[in-house]
């Protein structure tokens, strides 16, 4: 396991991954108002939007947060303005890192990403150094007590999912950048509801990090994930299980 599912099964696992409820309504809040920024307060029209309310509504966020997000995007509401911004870098061990952040500061956000990877062992790159290792993928979790297995890979992968495994109590969905509306739309139409989906960066080839650089690793993804205008933060890592397990004795 590496990556996006690696980096979402260990937050999960020291149960950070819903504890800090507010910052997971800032994040979509901020997504949702630059998607409809960018491309209209109308989700029927604006495929990005879509996404984000969806994935808002799977984190059972009120209404009225998502049409004020919406209003403050399309101009009728006033709210600050957050411009999109994405930093490359590497971490210990030598693993990719792909930042992305919305910010109203950016000369803040800047300083803030490049002191958290100086002080873990991490460094800036040039533009395009590591992005061109990950490509957007559809994640979609759900429970394992939603649906029986095999008439689960059978709805999904019919409706153009790549593959579907089993992440301790929940289904991984992984579907390509295309194909993600229409497996959400058939999960949806099947009446399952899943933990979450969104798009996602995934790496193509993992490195595999050991024991003396896994732990600089999370702490690194931690400290910057908790940065206040990080949105998402994708790396290339692959720790294998028994390190993990490793780790756990320490």
């Amino acid at each position: 396991m590496s990556g996006h599912s690696k980096w979402a099964t260990i937050k999960r696992s020291k149960g950070k991954a819903d504890a800090a409820r507010g910052k997971v309504f800032n994040r979509l809040i901020r997504e949702i108002t630059v998607a409809a920024r960018m491309g209209g307060g109308d989700i029927n029209s604006n495929a990005r939007l879509r996404t984000s309310v969806a994935s808002a509504r799977t984190a059972n966020m009120p209404s009225k947060n998502v049409e004020n997000a919406i209003m403050k995007g399309t101009g009728q509401l006033e709210g600050v303005s957050y411009e999109e911004v994405s930093f490359e870098g590497y971490g210990p061990g030598g693993v990719a890192l792909l930042i992305e952040c919305m910010t109203d500061n950016r000369n803040r956000t800047v300083a803030e990403v490049r002191h958290m990877l100086t002080k873990h062992g991490g460094n800036l790159g040039q533009t395009n150094s590591v992005a061109w290792m990950f490509k957007s993928k559809g994640v979609i979790r759900v429970p394992k007590s939603a649906m029986a297995e095999d008439p689960l890979m059978e709805l999904v992968l019919d409706a153009g999912a790549e593959d579907m495994v089993l992440d301790g109590e929940e289904y991984e969905i992984t579907t390509g950048f295309e194909s993600f509306e229409s497996v959400r739309h058939a999960l949806e139409k099947a009446k399952v509801t899943p933990a979450s989906a969104e798009i996602s960066k995934i790496a193509e080839n993992p490195v595999t990090v050991e024991v003396e650089n896994a732990s600089k690793v999370i702490k690194l993804m931690e400290a910057l994930d908790e940065l206040d205008d990080t949105q998402h933060v994708y790396s290339n890592f692959d720790i294998s299980d028994e390190t993990m397990a490793k780790l756990g004795k320490e």
